[in-house]
């Protein structure tokens, strides 16, 4: 069974920025842990500065120094 790696609150980092727009954020907080899809975890994402959220799969993610992984 796949955990999520990452818990709520979790500030991370999109490692592909490939198909987003140049003025999509770099630094998210994780805002919701969402269904495994094909094998990887999902997160809901949201920046606060710029007011984006988006969905992510865990492979996609990596966490920021200020923060820790569960």
């Amino acid at each position: 069974m796949v955990h999520h790696k990452f818990t709520i609150g979790t500030e991370v980092r999109l490692l592909s920025l490939v198909g987003l727009f140049p003025e999509a954020a770099e630094t998210y907080r994780i805002t919701a842990l969402l269904p495994v899809l094909d094998r990887s975890p999902q997160y809901r994402l949201r920046n606060e500065v710029s007011r984006q959220e988006r969905v992510s799969k865990e492979d996609n993610l990596t966490a920021t120094h200020a923060t820790s992984i569960r």
